[in-house]
């Protein structure tokens, strides 16, 4: 519990950009520099978007589909997770925008979190090892495909805040 006398940092929500994303992971985004007509010109294929990554045993990937419950704001940011041996990617099957919060470590610890808004169109595939927030999904109840790897209870770091971070009611 926090005591009455610590104040809670309020994290602005930065729009989600390949360069500002680069240090945390990809963004899953149609690139107009990376499609190529497949299927006799019928199909736009936007191609190697984002690498999964997977460390150790087991390696092998796998899909899932996470439901999530929408946030409610303000909304306060008090723990962190990471996954050592394999990256995890987030894409909206619901298109609806989301947030995503990730933070540099420091020392084996996460930093202050940045907050990202993913659009419906774009989706994110954390680097492994990377400090980032449990989904959050916004207004309504979402599904996500997610791709990580196996065994995720072995691959699960999670660091909580001494005092939290808040976020305010996203600008959309």
């Amino acid at each position: 519990m926090r005591k009455a006398n610590e104040l809670t940092e309020i994290l602005k929500i930065l729009p989600l950009t390949k360069a500002a994303f680069a240090p945390y992971g990809d963004v899953i985004e149609a690139d107009p520099s990376k499609m190529r007509l497949i299927n006799n010109g019928t199909t736009e294929r936007y191609h190697a978007l984002a690498e999964p990554v997977v460390v150790g045993a087991p390696e092998r990937l796998i899909f899932n589909i996470f439901r999530g419950q929408p946030r409610h704001f303000p909304y306060e940011v008090g723990m962190m997770e990471r996954h050592p041996y394999g990256s995890q990617s987030f894409v909206s099957l619901s298109g609806r925008p989301f947030l995503v919060g990730v933070s540099d470590d420091e020392d084996g610890r996460p930093g202050r979190p940045r907050i990202f808004l993913a659009e419906a169109h774009q989706g994110v595939n954390y680097f492994p090892n990377t400090w980032h927030h449990p989904l959050m999904a916004l207004d309504e109840v979402s599904d996500f495909l997610v791709v990580d790897r196996d065994n995720t209870a072995a691959n699960l770091e999670e660091f909580v805040f001494d005092t939290p971070y808040q976020i305010s009611e996203p600008i959309r």
